[in-house]
Protein backbone atom coordinates (compact mmCIF):
# COMPACT_ATOMS: atom_id res chain seq x y z
CA UNK A 1 0.00 0.00 0.00
CA UNK A 2 0.55 3.10 -0.77
CA UNK A 3 -0.06 6.63 1.95
CA UNK A 4 0.35 10.48 0.66
CA UNK A 5 1.10 12.35 3.81
CA UNK A 6 0.22 15.74 3.08
CA UNK A 7 1.47 17.82 5.59
CA UNK A 8 2.55 21.95 6.01
CA UNK A 9 4.79 20.69 9.21
CA UNK A 10 8.15 19.92 8.18
CA UNK A 11 11.99 20.35 8.54
CA UNK A 12 13.67 22.81 8.86
CA UNK A 13 10.99 22.41 11.84
CA UNK A 14 12.31 20.36 14.68
CA UNK A 15 8.74 19.69 16.79
CA UNK A 16 6.83 16.65 17.69
CA UNK A 17 4.63 16.19 14.10
CA UNK A 18 7.92 16.09 12.20
CA UNK A 19 9.57 13.66 14.68
CA UNK A 20 6.39 11.85 14.91
CA UNK A 21 5.67 11.50 10.61
CA UNK A 22 9.58 10.24 10.35
CA UNK A 23 9.28 7.66 12.87
CA UNK A 24 6.08 6.32 12.01
CA UNK A 25 7.34 6.26 8.70
CA UNK A 26 10.28 4.28 8.65
CA UNK A 27 7.98 2.19 11.14
CA UNK A 28 5.26 1.08 8.33
CA UNK A 29 8.15 0.92 6.08
CA UNK A 30 8.83 -2.52 7.99
CA UNK A 31 5.57 -3.50 7.75
CA UNK A 32 5.15 -2.72 3.90
CA UNK A 33 3.79 0.32 3.85
CA UNK A 34 5.38 2.59 1.87
CA UNK A 35 5.00 6.17 2.72
CA UNK A 36 5.08 9.66 0.34
CA UNK A 37 5.26 13.49 1.47
CA UNK A 38 3.66 16.30 -0.15
CA UNK A 39 5.77 19.00 1.97
CA UNK A 40 6.45 22.54 2.15
CA UNK A 41 9.65 21.86 0.54
CA UNK A 42 8.70 20.69 -3.21
CA UNK A 43 7.53 24.39 -3.63
CA UNK A 44 8.86 27.90 -3.46
CA UNK A 45 8.46 28.57 0.16
CA UNK A 46 7.46 32.14 1.90
CA UNK A 47 8.92 31.61 5.64
CA UNK A 48 6.96 33.34 8.44
CA UNK A 49 8.73 36.71 10.11
CA UNK A 50 8.74 35.66 13.51
CA UNK A 51 9.19 31.71 12.70
CA UNK A 52 11.56 31.71 9.89
CA UNK A 53 11.54 27.93 9.94
CA UNK A 54 8.06 27.63 9.29
CA UNK A 55 7.27 28.00 5.54
CA UNK A 56 4.31 28.21 4.02
CA UNK A 57 4.21 26.38 0.39
CA UNK A 58 3.40 29.04 -2.37
CA UNK A 59 1.34 27.01 -4.58
CA UNK A 60 -2.33 26.68 -6.28
CA UNK A 61 -5.14 23.98 -5.87
CA UNK A 62 -4.20 23.53 -9.16
CA UNK A 63 -1.08 22.41 -8.76
CA UNK A 64 -1.34 20.47 -5.72
CA UNK A 65 -4.17 18.27 -6.84
CA UNK A 66 -1.93 17.57 -10.20
CA UNK A 67 0.61 16.37 -7.63
CA UNK A 68 -1.28 13.86 -5.56
CA UNK A 69 -3.16 12.46 -8.59
CA UNK A 70 0.39 11.72 -10.25
CA UNK A 71 1.51 9.85 -6.29
CA UNK A 72 -1.07 7.03 -7.28
CA UNK A 73 -1.45 6.65 -3.78
CA UNK A 74 -3.83 3.93 -2.19
CA UNK A 75 -4.47 6.79 0.77
CA UNK A 76 -4.59 10.23 1.67
CA UNK A 77 -3.82 11.35 4.80
CA UNK A 78 -3.98 15.24 6.23
CA UNK A 79 -1.40 15.70 8.62
CA UNK A 80 -1.80 19.57 8.91
CA UNK A 81 -4.64 22.04 8.44
CA UNK A 82 -2.47 24.65 6.58
CA UNK A 83 -2.48 25.36 3.17
CA UNK A 84 -1.49 22.36 2.09
CA UNK A 85 -3.69 20.35 4.07
CA UNK A 86 -6.81 22.51 2.96
CA UNK A 87 -5.64 22.06 -0.56
CA UNK A 88 -5.20 18.25 -0.34
CA UNK A 89 -8.89 18.46 1.25
CA UNK A 90 -10.51 20.21 -1.19
CA UNK A 91 -8.85 18.10 -3.86
CA UNK A 92 -10.38 14.96 -2.15
CA UNK A 93 -13.86 16.16 -2.01
CA UNK A 94 -13.89 17.19 -5.69
CA UNK A 95 -12.75 13.97 -6.50
CA UNK A 96 -14.31 11.34 -4.26
CA UNK A 97 -11.56 10.54 -2.67
CA UNK A 98 -11.59 8.77 1.64
CA UNK A 99 -9.09 10.82 3.79
CA UNK A 100 -8.39 10.85 7.23
CA UNK A 101 -6.66 13.48 9.19
CA UNK A 102 -4.92 14.08 12.47
CA UNK A 103 -5.04 17.24 15.51
CA UNK A 104 -1.97 17.68 16.25
CA UNK A 105 -2.19 21.57 17.71
CA UNK A 106 -4.28 23.67 19.40
CA UNK A 107 -4.28 26.04 17.15
CA UNK A 108 -7.54 27.86 18.20
CA UNK A 109 -5.54 28.59 21.81
CA UNK A 110 -2.00 28.97 19.58
CA UNK A 111 -4.33 31.90 17.74
CA UNK A 112 -6.16 33.72 20.60
CA UNK A 113 -2.81 33.96 22.20
CA UNK A 114 -1.57 36.34 19.54
CA UNK A 115 -4.67 37.86 17.91
CA UNK A 116 -7.95 39.26 18.92
CA UNK A 117 -10.21 36.40 17.54
CA UNK A 118 -12.43 34.03 19.72
CA UNK A 119 -11.51 30.40 20.25
CA UNK A 120 -15.14 29.27 18.90
CA UNK A 121 -14.51 30.91 15.59
CA UNK A 122 -11.22 28.67 14.73
CA UNK A 123 -12.72 25.96 16.56
CA UNK A 124 -15.98 25.92 14.16
CA UNK A 125 -13.62 26.10 10.97
CA UNK A 126 -11.23 23.21 12.24
CA UNK A 127 -14.44 21.09 13.24
CA UNK A 128 -15.69 21.17 9.63
CA UNK A 129 -12.55 20.42 8.39
CA UNK A 130 -12.35 17.63 10.41
CA UNK A 131 -15.13 15.95 10.34
CA UNK A 132 -15.44 15.91 6.72
CA UNK A 133 -12.97 13.03 6.23
CA UNK A 134 -13.44 9.32 7.85
CA UNK A 135 -11.62 9.63 10.50
CA UNK A 136 -9.50 11.96 12.72
CA UNK A 137 -6.65 10.65 14.98
CA UNK A 138 -5.51 12.20 18.16
CA UNK A 139 -3.48 11.69 20.97
CA UNK A 140 -5.06 11.17 23.98
CA UNK A 141 -8.61 10.94 25.48
CA UNK A 142 -9.03 13.69 27.10
CA UNK A 143 -8.76 15.64 23.97
CA UNK A 144 -11.01 13.23 22.35
CA UNK A 145 -13.44 13.97 25.44
CA UNK A 146 -13.21 17.86 24.31
CA UNK A 147 -13.01 17.49 21.14
CA UNK A 148 -16.59 15.70 20.98
CA UNK A 149 -17.71 17.86 23.49
CA UNK A 150 -17.27 20.62 20.75
CA UNK A 151 -18.73 18.73 17.97
CA UNK A 152 -15.93 16.69 16.23
CA UNK A 153 -16.52 12.98 15.24
CA UNK A 154 -15.29 9.85 13.91
CA UNK A 155 -12.39 10.67 16.42
CA UNK A 156 -10.15 7.94 16.35
CA UNK A 157 -6.89 6.94 19.07
CA UNK A 158 -3.67 7.51 17.92
CA UNK A 159 -0.67 7.17 20.54
CA UNK A 160 2.96 8.09 20.67
CA UNK A 161 6.08 5.91 20.86
CA UNK A 162 9.06 6.14 22.01
CA UNK A 163 13.12 4.95 21.22
CA UNK A 164 13.66 3.04 24.70
CA UNK A 165 16.92 2.17 23.87
CA UNK A 166 18.14 6.09 22.79
CA UNK A 167 16.39 7.37 25.59
CA UNK A 168 17.40 4.97 28.74
CA UNK A 169 18.90 5.52 32.42
CA UNK A 170 21.63 4.34 31.75
CA UNK A 171 22.79 7.44 30.26
CA UNK A 172 23.02 9.19 33.76
CA UNK A 173 25.80 11.31 34.65
CA UNK A 174 27.14 14.57 36.47
CA UNK A 175 25.78 18.17 35.11
CA UNK A 176 28.09 21.09 35.83
CA UNK A 177 24.76 22.18 38.09
CA UNK A 178 24.23 22.40 41.19
CA UNK A 179 21.14 19.77 42.37
CA UNK A 180 18.33 19.06 42.10
CA UNK A 181 18.23 19.82 38.19
CA UNK A 182 15.20 21.01 36.92
CA UNK A 183 14.86 20.45 33.23
CA UNK A 184 12.59 21.87 30.05
CA UNK A 185 12.78 21.03 26.89
CA UNK A 186 10.83 22.02 23.61
CA UNK A 187 9.98 24.60 21.64
CA UNK A 188 11.15 28.33 23.19
CA UNK A 189 7.89 30.02 22.08
CA UNK A 190 4.79 31.40 23.43
CA UNK A 191 2.72 28.66 23.56
CA UNK A 192 4.84 26.59 25.46
CA UNK A 193 4.02 28.97 28.67
CA UNK A 194 8.15 28.71 30.39
CA UNK A 195 7.63 31.53 32.71
CA UNK A 196 5.24 29.66 34.79
CA UNK A 197 8.65 27.08 34.73
CA UNK A 198 10.90 30.14 35.01
CA UNK A 199 9.28 32.16 37.88
CA UNK A 200 9.19 29.22 40.30
CA UNK A 201 11.26 29.06 43.45
CA UNK A 202 12.66 26.00 43.29
CA UNK A 203 15.87 24.57 44.54
CA UNK A 204 19.40 23.68 42.60
CA UNK A 205 19.21 24.47 39.13
CA UNK A 206 16.87 25.29 36.03
CA UNK A 207 17.53 24.11 32.36
CA UNK A 208 16.08 24.56 29.45
CA UNK A 209 17.32 22.74 26.52
CA UNK A 210 15.62 24.13 22.37
CA UNK A 211 15.74 26.94 20.37
CA UNK A 212 13.12 29.60 19.21
CA UNK A 213 11.60 33.27 19.01
CA UNK A 214 11.67 33.99 22.55
CA UNK A 215 15.04 32.71 23.87
CA UNK A 216 16.87 36.01 23.37
CA UNK A 217 14.34 37.73 25.37
CA UNK A 218 13.71 35.03 28.06
CA UNK A 219 17.32 33.99 28.46
CA UNK A 220 17.70 38.19 29.36
CA UNK A 221 14.72 38.14 31.60
CA UNK A 222 15.98 35.50 33.36
CA UNK A 223 19.77 35.40 33.72
CA UNK A 224 19.85 32.42 36.75
CA UNK A 225 18.69 30.03 34.15
CA UNK A 226 20.89 27.55 31.82
CA UNK A 227 19.65 28.07 28.02
CA UNK A 228 21.39 25.35 26.22
CA UNK A 229 20.08 26.00 22.95
CA UNK A 230 19.28 22.81 20.13
CA UNK A 231 21.52 19.73 21.65
CA UNK A 232 22.12 16.99 18.98
CA UNK A 233 20.24 13.41 20.15
CA UNK A 234 22.95 11.59 21.84
CA UNK A 235 23.51 14.55 24.44
CA UNK A 236 19.62 15.03 24.33
CA UNK A 237 19.25 12.09 25.92
CA UNK A 238 22.54 12.51 28.51
CA UNK A 239 20.50 15.50 29.71
CA UNK A 240 17.47 13.70 30.08
CA UNK A 241 18.47 10.92 31.86
CA UNK A 242 21.02 13.50 34.31
CA UNK A 243 18.64 15.74 35.04
CA UNK A 244 16.46 15.06 38.66
CA UNK A 245 12.77 16.21 37.77
CA UNK A 246 11.29 17.07 34.09
CA UNK A 247 9.16 20.22 33.95
CA UNK A 248 6.24 20.66 31.41
CA UNK A 249 4.75 23.99 31.34
CA UNK A 250 2.66 23.83 28.39
CA UNK A 251 -1.03 23.97 28.47
CA UNK A 252 -2.11 23.65 25.24
CA UNK A 253 -0.02 20.75 23.69
CA UNK A 254 -1.65 17.68 23.17
CA UNK A 255 0.41 15.42 23.54
CA UNK A 256 4.09 16.08 24.56
CA UNK A 257 6.88 13.42 22.96
CA UNK A 258 9.08 15.02 25.73
CA UNK A 259 7.40 13.24 28.21
CA UNK A 260 7.63 10.01 26.90
CA UNK A 261 11.47 10.74 26.47
CA UNK A 262 12.08 12.47 29.66
CA UNK A 263 10.42 8.73 31.13
CA UNK A 264 12.42 6.95 29.34
CA UNK A 265 15.33 8.04 30.56
CA UNK A 266 14.02 7.35 34.11
CA UNK A 267 13.45 10.87 35.08
CA UNK A 268 10.03 11.94 37.00
CA UNK A 269 8.16 14.63 34.53
CA UNK A 270 6.12 17.47 36.96
CA UNK A 271 3.04 19.16 34.79
CA UNK A 272 -0.50 20.91 34.67
CA UNK A 273 -3.31 18.52 35.12
CA UNK A 274 -3.53 18.96 31.36
CA UNK A 275 -4.40 17.04 27.94
CA UNK A 276 -1.14 15.19 27.10
CA UNK A 277 0.32 14.74 31.30
CA UNK A 278 -2.89 13.95 33.25
CA UNK A 279 -3.27 10.87 30.29
CA UNK A 280 0.51 9.88 30.53
CA UNK A 281 1.04 10.50 34.55
CA UNK A 282 -2.25 11.60 35.83
CA UNK A 283 -2.44 8.42 38.26
CA UNK A 284 0.95 9.60 39.84
CA UNK A 285 3.28 6.56 38.45
CA UNK A 286 5.97 8.32 36.33
CA UNK A 287 5.43 12.01 37.90
CA UNK A 288 3.27 14.59 39.43
CA UNK A 289 0.26 16.93 38.33
CA UNK A 290 -0.62 19.88 39.68
CA UNK A 291 -2.49 23.19 39.37
CA UNK A 292 0.58 24.41 41.46
CA UNK A 293 3.53 23.79 38.99
CA UNK A 294 5.68 24.06 42.01
CA UNK A 295 4.24 21.56 44.54
CA UNK A 296 4.33 19.00 41.18
CA UNK A 297 8.08 19.75 40.73
CA UNK A 298 8.96 19.55 44.21
CA UNK A 299 6.63 16.51 44.65
CA UNK A 300 8.28 14.91 41.50
CA UNK A 301 11.41 14.72 43.12
CA UNK A 302 10.08 11.89 45.16
CA UNK A 303 8.97 10.05 42.69
CA UNK A 304 10.40 6.17 41.47
CA UNK A 305 12.56 6.65 38.85
CA UNK A 306 12.16 3.24 38.38
CA UNK A 307 8.40 3.48 37.92
CA UNK A 308 9.07 6.48 35.54
CA UNK A 309 10.96 4.34 33.04
CA UNK A 310 8.31 1.41 33.42
CA UNK A 311 5.42 4.02 32.55
CA UNK A 312 7.38 4.73 29.28
CA UNK A 313 7.83 0.93 27.97
CA UNK A 314 3.54 1.52 26.95
CA UNK A 315 4.73 3.78 23.99
CA UNK A 316 5.87 2.03 21.15
CA UNK A 317 6.37 3.28 17.74
CA UNK A 318 4.82 -0.14 16.66
CA UNK A 319 1.63 0.67 18.45
CA UNK A 320 1.58 4.02 17.08
CA UNK A 321 1.99 2.48 13.37
CA UNK A 322 -0.87 -0.27 14.43
CA UNK A 323 -3.49 2.30 15.60
CA UNK A 324 -2.52 4.71 12.17
CA UNK A 325 -3.42 2.05 9.91
CA UNK A 326 -6.52 0.65 11.69
CA UNK A 327 -8.10 4.22 11.01
CA UNK A 328 -6.77 4.02 7.07
CA UNK A 329 -8.30 0.68 6.66
CA UNK A 330 -11.34 1.75 8.24
CA UNK A 331 -11.31 4.69 5.48
CA UNK A 332 -10.89 2.32 2.98
CA UNK A 333 -13.55 -0.09 3.95
CA UNK A 334 -10.60 -2.77 4.40
CA UNK A 335 -10.37 -4.29 7.76
CA UNK A 336 -13.66 -6.50 7.31
CA UNK A 337 -11.74 -7.91 3.95
CA UNK A 338 -8.85 -8.20 5.73
CA UNK A 339 -10.49 -10.35 8.55
CA UNK A 340 -12.16 -12.19 6.33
Amino acid sequence: MRILMVTDAWRPQVNGVVHTLERLSETLKGQGVETEFLTPNIFRTLPLPTYPDIRLALTTPRHVARLIAETKADHIHIVTEGPLGMMARRYCRANGRPFTTSYHTRFPEYLSARLPVPESWAYGWLRDFHNSGQGTLVATQSLADDLAARGFNKLKPWTRGVDIEHFRPTKRGELAFPRPIFLSVGRVAIEKNLPAFLDLDLPGSKVVVGDGPERAKLSARYPGVHFLGHRPSGELAELYASADVFVFPSRTDTFGNVIIEALASGTPVAAYPVTGPIDIIGDGIGGKVSEDLREAALGALEVSRTEARERALRYSWKACADMFMDTVNDALGRREKLAA
